[in-house]
């Protein structure tokens, strides 16, 4: 890192039931991340009402809404860590995702990373829950979040992966943490390397204006 020292914040949204294989996902992406990386775990969600045009203004916003997307202005990137119902992912997450695409076009998700990533008792691992968060986060007219195609985690089977063991609170649960540090470490990468584009962008322009004075 040539000295410098970043920090980056991801956000992980998620299930909603304190038992959810979901949940534990996204609990062991919190405690077993890459140096230099923060994950939190977003909370509220159920209180996050279906959205509704007339009450997003300034005195009407629900509370709620308000701290998910205070919770989001803080973060980096994201993690949606969702289970799948009837063939997609949960209202709750639909819902978050309606808020945090407003304002329109100016969204706090418009250009962060994200990764999907999901656990199923089936034998297909909620892709199709997946592919709805995706589409659902990477409208680009509305919320243009910059969604990680190259990493996908899809976990299939849950129940005999994580049997009566929380994979965060297990020595070495290898296959649970090491597929989930994939995704994470990849949205632990991307904003670093945004800032250091960024940064090196300003130096160039600065020198640019410097040599422009001396000329």
């Amino acid at each position: 890192m040539s000295g410098e020292s970043f920090s980056v914040h991801i956000l992980a949204l998620g299930s909603l039931r304190c038992g959810s294989h979901n949940r534990q996902l996204a609990e062991t992406a919190v405690k077993r991340i890459p140096e230099g990386v923060e994950v939190t775990l977003c909370g509220g969600l159920v209180e996050v009402p279906f959205y509704n045009e007339d009450i997003d203004t300034t005195k009407q916003r629900p509370d709620a809404a308000i701290r998910l997307s205070e919770a989001a202005t803080r973060a980096d990137a994201f993690l949606l860590v969702t289970p799948m119902y009837t063939g997609t992912m949960p209202d709750r997450l639909r819902y978050a995702i309606d808020w945090l695409s407003r304002p329109f076009r100016s969204s706090v998700l418009a250009g962060s990373p994200t990764a999907v990533v999901s656990t199923t008792f089936g034998q297909y691992g909620g892709v199709w829950a997946q592919d709805d968060a995706r589409k659902s986060a990477s409208i680009a007219s509305i919320a243009s979040a910059t969604i990680v195609e190259d990493v996908k985690l899809a976990m299939a089977v849950s129940v005999p992966r994580f049997a009566e063991t929380h994979p965060a609170d297990a020595l070495l649960h290898d296959r649970v943490t090491s597929e989930l540090a994939c995704p994470v470490g990849w949205l632990g990468r991307m904003p670093l390397c945004r800032r250091r584009i960024r940064k090196s962008s300003a130096r160039t322009a600065s020198g640019s204006r410097g040599t422009a004075a001396r000329a």
